[in-house]
């Protein structure tokens, strides 16, 4: 059995990574807009997906692109605040 955090940051590893069939794996700490995996093209899917799996609204206005930039960011900002 998987934890709520090692399944939401697995359904946006799996995301990213069938975007981008080159990459088997994205290290934590990757800056994933500097490595061109979240684009301009793809950032609202992106944030849409984001929604979708922390059950979270995201405010495009005050969304911060630090919190969005590694998979290590995501899961802090995204999903390890759900559990306590």
């Amino acid at each position: 059995m998987t934890s709520p955090i090692a399944d939401g940051i697995d359904q946006v590893k799996a995301w990213i990574v069938k975007r981008h069939p080159d990459r088997e794996d994205i290290a934590g700490d990757l800056d994933l807009i500097e490595n061109r995996l979240i684009d301009s093209l793809s950032f609202v899917e992106f944030v849409f997906l984001l929604e979708q799996v922390s059950g979270r609204s995201i405010d495009m206005d005050t969304l911060e692109v630090d919190s969005i930039r590694t998979l290590d960011a995501i899961e802090r900002h995204f999903f390890a605040a759900r559990v306590s």
